[in-house]
């Protein structure tokens, strides 16, 4: 996947497959990256980490989320932000068909390499 410089549209990024329940699209740019997620309601993002910020930004539907080992999960409604340190746990339930946007920093190259993400469950 290219970095992007310029203009550019989630229009014309091709649907990603991760699951029958996931489909991403990625945009990145050198120092960031965007991630529009299509989750269909019962897939689980298990517990995983990253040495990447992230701020996760819900668009429609809901979905659980647990921030933190041994933390409590929180009900993730359109327009609710997460905001994830480097390096700190977290998970995610989709009780509803859901809409995220995540964006990363810096970009993930798993995701530019299109790799596989084991924690991602249909």
């Amino acid at each position: 996947m290219p970095i992007l410089k310029g203009f550019g549209s989630f229009a014309d990024v091709d649907d990603e497959t991760i699951t029958d329940k996931v489909t991403r699209r990625v945009i990145s740019g050198e120092k960031g990256m965007l991630v529009w997620w299509q989750v269909k309601a019962g897939a689980h993002a298990a517990a995983h980490h990253h040495p990447h910020e992230q701020i996760a930004w819900v668009l429609s539907g809901s979905m659980e989320f647990r921030l933190g080992t041994g933390a409590a999960t929180e009900l993730c409604v359109p327009g609710d932000v997460v905001v994830i340190p480097g390096g700190v746990e977290h998970e995610a339930w989709f009780p509803e068909d859901c809409e995220v946007i995540d964006f990363f920093s810096p970009p993930r190259e798993d995701f530019l390499a299109g790799s596989a993400l084991p924690y991602m469950q249909g």
